[in-house]
């Protein structure tokens, strides 16, 4: 018997809807639960983690998690969310995602688990094998149109000067039809997903009703979100993802210690595997006069760096921070030539260095973008140079404010900082 993973999950603030209120009774024994994702690039990004995360509760419960990489679903694309039609990927290209989310996927999950060992698929295996009119007579007789056009992601769609392609329209048959093959084929009865695959999740729970008579289930938590309402795990590169080649371990450090006190709570009971009284217990003190600053937000931007890139990656992140943190800059030579290979980094000629004011590098290296927003920065007291606060956005750049080496270091605030090394 498995302790009740919906309170669990319900005490984390991790669920959005269940498709059966009786959910928790059904769980009460152990099951096969699966969660899909579209190989649609090289690696996964931050949104991605909550899943992620939810298959690690759920087989610490002791219910074995199945992890759908779709290399078939991946060259269609899913229009939930989306207010356009995906670039269509090639064959060749999915297949390479796959693999190397494949290879990432498995940092997560115990794979030496005695009763709930983790179980990997690609959708790619089953599709490959079935023809148009199989496809058209076997799945497509078991959709209504009418129910396909109330989905909320379709609805959307339709109304935008978009549209939808028959392409994209036809996405929730697959995916319907993936729950029913694992359903059949590994028993798996649980769909979890973000809280935009609800109808696919659905789609899919009605043909395996229609196909077999029996019942399966979805559950669907909140997609990642800043207290803005805008999207977390996006900067402005982009998204933060979880490779260290696409984002080194000191930028995503530094991106979850920037987190807002409004949001850090609600982050830390969804990305990490904390206990939930010690995070009840950092809400509470975050309320007290004695709380230090940002104390939540470096609890956890080290456990949720630590659970994606490992001790070594928190310890390269740890390194880089106190390098380049204004006021606790520790560096010699050697240290900034490695440093540079993990912090956001600019190579610029001396003669458009030195010479130069400290307003025209920071917009030249990419810290910010105008005189304006130096000027801001300035007389906000979070310009520095070299760890050293600047009240002058006209100070000129001289060949002694080079560090051994040949570097600089611009920041804005403690929290964003930038190498500049001259080439």
């Amino acid at each position: 018997m498995t302790n009740n993973i919906i309170k669990f999950l319900q005490d984390r603030d991790f669920i959005d809807q269940k498709t059966h209120e009786d959910l928790d009774e059904i769980l009460k024994d152990p099951i096969s639960v699966y969660l899909g994702v579209d190989p649609t690039a090289t690696a996964l990004h931050l949104g991605h983690l909550v899943g992620i995360i939810a298959l690690m509760h759920f087989q610490k419960k002791g219910h074995r998690p199945v992890l759908l990489v779709g290399g078939a679903t991946g060259l269609i694309g899913d229009p939930s969310g989306k207010d356009k039609e995906r670039p269509l990927l090639t064959e060749a290209s999915v297949q390479q995602n796959v693999e190397s989310i494949k290879k990432l996927l498995e940092r997560f999950l115990d794979f030496d688990h005695p009763t709930a060992a983790p179980l990997f698929v690609n959708n790619f295996d089953w599709f490959s094998k079935m023809n148009a009119i199989e496809f058209l007579r076997d799945i497509g007789k078991q959709f209504r149109i009418g129910q396909m056009m109330g989905k909320e992601s379709v609805r959307a769609r339709l109304q935008s000067d978009e549209g939808m392609s028959f392409t994209e329209f036809s996405y929730q048959l697959l995916q319907g039809y993936d729950f029913y093959h694992l359903f059949k084929n590994h028993n798996v009865v649980l769909e979890i997903g973000g809280s935009d695959q609800f109808g696919n999740i659905t789609a899919g729970i009605e043909y395996i009703r229609k196909v077999t008579g029996s019942s399966a289930y979805g559950m669907t938590f909140p997609l990642l979100t800043r207290n803005d309402g805008k999207k977390f795990g996006k900067s402005e590169k982009g998204a933060i993802w979880l490779h260290e080649d696409l984002c080194s371990p000191y930028e995503f450090y530094q991106y979850l210690y920037r987190v807002s006190d409004q949001d850090v709570i609600r982050m830390m009971k969804m990305l990490t595997l904390m206990d939930i009284n010690e995070i009840n217990k950092i809400e509470k003190e975050m309320a007290l006069e004695s709380y230090i600053p940002n104390s939540a937000q470096k609890r956890f931007a080290e456990e949720v760096t630590r659970l994606v890139h490992k001790e070594e990656g928190l310890k390269e992140a740890l390194k880089a921070s106190k390098t380049v943190t204004p006021g606790k800059m520790e560096f010699n030579e050697d240290n900034l030539l490695e440093v540079a290979k993990m912090i956001p980094n600019v190579g610029l000629k001396k003669n458009e260095v030195v010479g130069a004011t400290y307003t025209e590098i920071v917009i030249r290296g990419g810290l910010l973008t105008s005189k304006s927003e130096v000027k801001r920065l300035v007389q906000n007291n979070g310009a520095y140079l070299n760890g050293k606060k600047i009240s002058d956005p006209n100070l000129s750049i001289s060949s002694e404010h080079l560090l051994k080496g040949g570097f600089l270091i611009v920041s804005s605030g403690k929290k964003k900082s930038l190498l500049i090394q001259i080439l």
